[in-house]
């Protein structure tokens, strides 16, 4: 009966999800209809020409846009957390509607933020998605310091901001439902990278399938945590991507597996790969960063990555990967996650569940490392994206 009951919570959340996602395809659907198809999306380009700091602000007229904080925290008294913070920008259209209104928007505003407690082994995740409106969210204008912005979770006072404070990026997220907040602020400690040459990242052989990418790889980070209604003062070290394009995947991938590598020897380590509908390999790259922040760009025949267990989803079954062999070159890496269940269920977007956490990296059995992974695509009806 037990069993039973939780099939039926699960079937409930299903059908809320669904219900979200219809209205959001209303949104979408209306929104093209009011504009037509004449306006194209811009797609990424590899002699795009970088500003910053302007670039760390929102891109119109790209399709997608992400800021992305990964990253490792430990309090006062040693207890230990990982985090994500996200700010996606997803277009509806390339330009603004011509519409007397507030209410016309041309793009959607989604944020994720989650916290793994490693010592309780609780994964917590809060989520918001709103048109971008005056009274919902939006994104800054350069030299404004506001990067984004979003009402937060219903019946949650607060709104989730990312700034940027001069040197880096400043961010808070806030569930009241769930007793969980982030509130962090960083610094860089190595200088910003770009992900491939000139920051043009290529995801597939189509040539709209890529993204301009840059990282931030180490980012001094101190702030607070809140779990189950208590907080923590916390330091670590943080990651930051940021990436927009249009169309990143071919028709015939499915997701992706994302590595993003902090070894203590000051070197970072980013990989991806692209999964097809077999769940092959389609295409993957890498960036080994130096510890003088001299980058190495590694196609898909100069590394290797081997499963080692795998972990099922109790609320969505998906079957994610669990542990990892990377071997780079002569180096053989070994990379464990710090829970099994680090899984984003979003409620509001029901086809989008990830598994997003926190991994140790050893050499040897010797600890060498920590950082994060991301797994999308891997579940029946798991779509990586709106």
């Amino acid at each position: 009966m037990m069993f039973e009951g939780k099939r039926q919570k699960v079937k409930g959340k299903r059908k809320d999800r669904r219900k979200a996602l219809f209205i959001v395809f209303c949104i979408w659907f209306f929104m093209g209809w009011t504009q037509g198809e004449a306006e194209e999306w811009q797609i990424a380009v590899p002699d795009y020409e970088w500003s910053f700091p302007q670039d760390h602000w929102a891109r119109e007229g790209y399709k997608t846009e992400w800021w992305y904080f990964t990253g490792h925290l430990k309090s006062e008294n040693g207890r230990e957390f990982g985090y994500q913070f996200t700010f996606f920008r997803v277009g509806l259209l390339p330009t603004k509607p011509d519409l007397d209104s507030d209410w016309a928007a041309n793009n959607l505003i989604m944020g994720h933020a989650a916290i793994s407690d490693l010592e309780t082994g609780q994964h917590y995740f809060s989520e918001s998605i709103h048109r971008v409106t005056p009274l919902l969210g939006g994104f800054g204008v350069y030299p404004d310091t506001l990067l984004a912005w979003s009402r937060g979770p219903v019946g949650t006072q607060d709104r989730w901001l990312l700034r940027w404070n001069g040197d880096a990026f400043d961010f808070s997220a806030v569930d009241a439902g769930k007793d969980m907040r982030i509130d962090l602020r960083t610094r860089p400690k190595k200088s910003l990278i770009f992900q491939g040459p000139k920051g043009y990242s290529k995801k597939g052989v189509g040539e709209s399938a890529a993204s301009q990418y840059y990282s931030f790889t180490r980012l001094e980070t101190e702030g607070s945590v809140t779990v189950a209604g208590e907080t923590f003062d916390v330091v670590g070290e943080s990651w930051m991507d940021k990436e927009f394009g249009s169309n990143q995947l071919d028709e015939n991938q499915v997701g992706w597996d994302w590595f993003s590598l902090q070894l203590d020897d000051g070197r970072e380590v980013m990989l991806y790969v692209l999964r097809d509908k077999t769940n092959a390999v389609d295409y993957a790259r890498g960036t080994i960063v130096l510890v003088d922040g001299q980058t190495q760009y590694l196609k898909r025949d100069e590394f290797e990555i081997q499963e080692t267990g795998s972990w099922t989803s109790p609320e969505t079954d998906a079957i994610y990967p669990a542990g990892w062999i990377i071997k780079v070159g002569d180096e053989i890496l070994t990379v464990q996650s710090e829970m099994k269940n680090q899984e984003n269920q979003a409620e509001l977007v029901g086809t989008l569940f990830y598994w997003e956490g926190a991994v140790r990296v050893l050499r040897a059995g010797k600890k060498v490392g920590r950082g994060y992974v991301e797994l999308t695509g891997y579940g029946a009806g798991s779509v990586p994206g709106l």
